[in-house]
């Protein structure tokens, strides 16, 4: 039987093993990221959702990933040096993974098997984002285009 969300792991930038169910109860939006990406100014949009709405139920969890353009080219020091200094994010971020290939990490093979996106299950870019809801479901995928802010009203609709 395939792991569900809550029974998947990954490697936080630190190094610590974080496993999933600790975010039982929490609608989880999953963003694989870079820090050279014409998109890595969402990084500033996912903080303010993060700041808005972790009180009632939001987190945030940023997956570094280089295989988009070589644009996530640092180690685990440098990712996080840059998003902490340059976009003060104060949610998780792991360790850099892949999201394509036979080598993506299982979370990413889940996530594309459950919401495949208009290209199939193939991530095209970086900052694709993926909503799950608070019993670990997946429910909604983002195109990297669409901004933190676009997203706003659909958690405000969901937080209590």
């Amino acid at each position: 039987m395939e792991a569900t969300f809550y029974q998947m792991s990954a490697i936080a930038l630190n190094g610590e093993e974080i496993t999933f169910d600790r975010y039982k109860g929490k609608y989880v939006l999953v963003v694989n990221t870079a820090s050279k990406c014409g998109h890595t100014k969402q990084y500033a949009g996912l903080q303010s959702l993060y700041e808005k709405y972790k009180d009632r139920g939001l987190v945030i969890l940023g997956f570094p990933c280089n295989q988009f353009g070589g644009q996530e080219p640092g180690d685990e020091q440098s990712i996080a040096d840059g998003v902490v200094v340059k976009y003060g994010v104060t949610f998780p971020m792991f360790s850099k993974v892949k999201v394509n290939s036979k080598e993506a990490h299982p979370l990413f093979q889940y996530l594309k098997k459950e919401l495949p996106g208009e290209t199939g299950e193939r991530i095209t870019w970086n900052f694709t984002k993926f909503l799950i809801d608070r019993d670990g479901k997946p429910m909604e995928r983002f195109i990297p285009k669409v901004k933190p802010e676009e997203i706003d009203p659909i958690l405000e609709k969901l937080m209590p």
